[in-house]
């Protein structure tokens, strides 16, 4: 198969699996997070403000519709169910990778859509950074205009590149890359992890690059190795009754979301917590732990494949379930929800206080 077509056919192989498989691994981290219940919240539950400004534009909550697909003809109809629930909510959305499109421009469409359905959200384009590196400034131009974004995320997926026979298996070159990127881009650059996590040193690096934002796309929740592991048997693995396959040992890589949030806040500017974020409450607890948008992806994926409202009515739910926890914090707004301090305990709390040893 040509490689173009390729990149095209996997992208559906990898929708098909989030919607018909378990993907989910590992835990992000949340369960051992506890917000301080305040018996007095001297607040109005109806008046709880959820607003943020993030990269120069407002948001009527936190919530980031995580990169999910595009690149394919049948992926269209998502993007922009995506999209318009976006747009009703007043949230922002970052479009899957886009390098089918960019290597076959007659399927820009399904990327294109997202701009269309959505005219006042923020739109973020997206490309690796690997394709950076091969491509420089060239790409992000077209990818940008491509959806008439106002930021750019180049992620970062070198452990699913690892298990990809057809990966990118050279990482060599992608910071300078990035730095080039961030010194010529008209949008801010969007550093994004995608399921391993971020530490304070590659956050310092980043920062030092030029970045706009980090989205530390944690470990726990969906599971590229395990993506990986369902789409194609790795050839070089032995047989699974000999060993742990490779997709499957690795299963287990990375930081863990609330790890790599703690991490990250406070080394530089805003950060996005992506990883496993399946409640309202998870975004709270995020937000309290220096997270300034939640991204969310995999349980808007099923709603978009019913219809529009199925999708406003999930984002709906996050933002009540938010606006609760906040009342019971008696954060007013988000900057107040910024100033609880939760309660950290069992094993994200020993994994914290070892990397303050060191």
């Amino acid at each position: 198969m040509d490689r173009r077509n390729q990149t095209s056919s996997r992208k559906m192989d990898h929708l098909r699996i989030c919607l018909e498989r378990n993907i989910e691994r590992g835990d992000p981290g949340f369960g051992d997070v506890r917000m301080v219940h305040n018996a007095l919240p001297e607040c109005d539950l109806e008046f709880i403000d959820t607003g943020i400004e993030f990269l120069g534009h407002s948001f009527d909550a936190p919530l980031f519709i995580a990169a999910m697909t595009g690149g394919h003809p049948d992926t269209r109809e998502v993007n922009r169910r995506l999209a318009m629930g976006a747009d009703r909510a007043g949230i922002g959305i970052g479009v899957g990778s886009q390098r089918a499109a960019l290597e076959r421009p007659e399927l820009a469409d399904s990327f294109s859509v997202v701009r269309e359905a959505a005219p006042r959200a923020f739109v973020a384009a997206n490309i690796g950074a690997v394709q950076l590196r091969d491509h420089g400034q060239e790409w992000a131009d077209r990818a940008i205009e491509m959806i008439d974004a106002d930021a750019i995320a180049v992620h970062l997926n070198f452990l699913q590149e690892s298990l990809q026979p057809e990966g990118d298996h050279d990482a060599r070159g992608c910071l300078l890359a990035i730095e080039e990127l961030c010194r010529w881009s008209r949008v801010p650059v969007i550093i994004k992890e995608t399921g391993s996590g971020i530490s304070a040193a590659t956050a310092r690096e980043c920062w030092e690059a030029g970045v706009g934002a980090i989205d530390v796309g944690g470990w726990g929740g969906t599971n590229w190795a395990a993506i990986e592991g369902l789409r194609t048997t790795n050839t070089n693995s032995p047989r699974e009754e000999e060993r742990v396959p490779v997709s499957r040992l690795f299963e287990d890589w990375g930081i863990p979301t609330v790890v790599s949030l703690c991490e990250v806040a406070g080394t530089g500017g805003p950060v996005i917590a992506t990883g496993g974020i399946r409640s309202g409450l998870d975004m709270a607890k995020a937000i309290a732990l220096g997270a300034d948008l939640c991204g969310v992806a995999l349980p808007l994926l099923a709603p978009a494949m019913q219809g529009e409202e199925q999708v406003s009515e999930t984002i709906a739910a996050y933002v009540e379930e938010l606006r609760i926890a906040m009342f019971l914090s008696g954060a007013r707004n988000l900057v107040a929800l910024k100033e609880r301090r939760p309660y950290i305990t069992g094993r994200i709390r020993q994994m914290l206080q070892s990397m303050e040893e060191k």
